[in-house]
């Protein structure tokens, strides 16, 4: 498959999976047939699902699902070439905007990255971390400054500016790495994203450890009231359960 053919694919089956589509879906389906027995059937559907998603429980479940096959093989008296870092840990845009470094939920990963770093546990860090303008500063240009502000030397970070996902995360490492002629390498991302990560990795013939961070599992089932910041959980797991079977089945993953 053409890759600009599957990130618009990958982009329209992250908008078919949100709960809130299906939502929208139902209610439109509700108004559009109002004069029939189904309508308040199909209302019902949408509330239905809006809450499910917005629980804490179901948000939690759909979470442990996801980082459950997760085992991290870091290996501590190992000195790695490289710590590879995914993107996905900074606001491009908020940090744009403000003109500094703005973190997200997944900001553990640039964190990580740097203590490997700072601690000799590795001798480089690449940053894999593009996006859809690169003439404009990507992820990795701000974690690139944000590692040189704390000091790490610019010679031991190396930029990956050009994925989009994951696939390209690992085809764009792969090359880096083959050039660089690194052998130990260490895959770091969220615990969450982390199988479909180390599955890409393999299928473009890397074979890197594992560190696993920003685990989301809550500590208890948690509260039946919906809340916000449950139902974007909810969508997050949703997307990345069916984006592994959707990258095992176009051949992008590899166990």
């Amino acid at each position: 498959m053409l890759p600009w053919v599957f990130f618009f694919l990958s982009k329209l089956l992250d908008l078919l999976l949100a709960p809130v589509t299906w939502t929208l879906l139902l209610l439109a389906a509700a108004v559009l047939w109002r004069r029939r027995a189904a309508a308040p059937w199909l209302a019902g559907a949408a509330a239905l699902v809006l809450y499910a998603f917005s629980i804490e429980p179901v948000a939690n479940g759909l979470t442990y699902l996801a980082e459950a096959p997760v085992r991290r093989t870091f290996r501590p008296e190992v000195v790695y070439d490289a710590a590879i870092v995914l993107g996905g840990g900074i606001d491009p845009g908020a940090s744009r905007l403000s003109g500094t470094i703005e973190l997200n939920a997944a900001g553990d990963r640039i964190l990580a990255g740097y203590e490997l770093v700072k601690s000799g546990r590795a001798r480089h860090v690449l940053l894999s971390a593009g996006g859809e303008e690169p003439s404009k500063p990507v992820e990795a240009d701000w974690g690139a400054a944000l590692y040189q502000r704390l000091g790490i030397p610019a010679d031991r970070i190396v930029l990956e500016r050009e994925s989009r996902n994951t696939r390209e995360n690992a085809e764009q490492s792969a090359r880096i790495v083959r050039e660089r002629g690194w052998k130990s390498l260490l895959l770091v991302t969220s615990g969450w994203h982390a199988p479909r990560a180390l599955d890409s990795f393999r299928a473009a013939g890397l074979s890197p450890d594992l560190f696993p961070v920003d685990e989301r599992r809550g500590g208890k089932a948690g509260t039946f009231l919906p809340r916000s910041g449950a139902l974007d959980k909810s969508t997050d797991m949703l997307r990345e359960l069916v984006g592994r079977l959707v990258y095992r089945a176009v051949g992008y993953a590899r166990s």
